[in-house]
């Protein structure tokens, strides 16, 4: 499941205030603990405009014929 950006920043602030430990909130909140971290390196290192999401494809395809060949 994708979460958008708002939502992901919340639930960084929420495993942040918890009184629990991080990995029990995380377990309620039913978010994998390699997924949330994450996302934190992300916010860590690009504040909250590096949340949104990523294009899962690749921007280049490895083995891709070039134009003048396949002509």
């Amino acid at each position: 499941m994708r979460y958008p950006a708002s939502e992901k920043l919340e639930i960084i602030k929420l495993v942040e205030q918890s009184h629990l430990p991080a990995q029990r909130t995380l377990d309620r909140l039913g978010i994998p603990r390699r997924t949330f971290y994450r996302w934190c390196d992300r916010y860590m290192g690009g504040g909250p405009e590096a949340q949104h999401d990523r294009p899962s494809a690749p921007s280049r395809v490895w083995n891709r014929i070039p134009a003048d060949i396949h002509d």
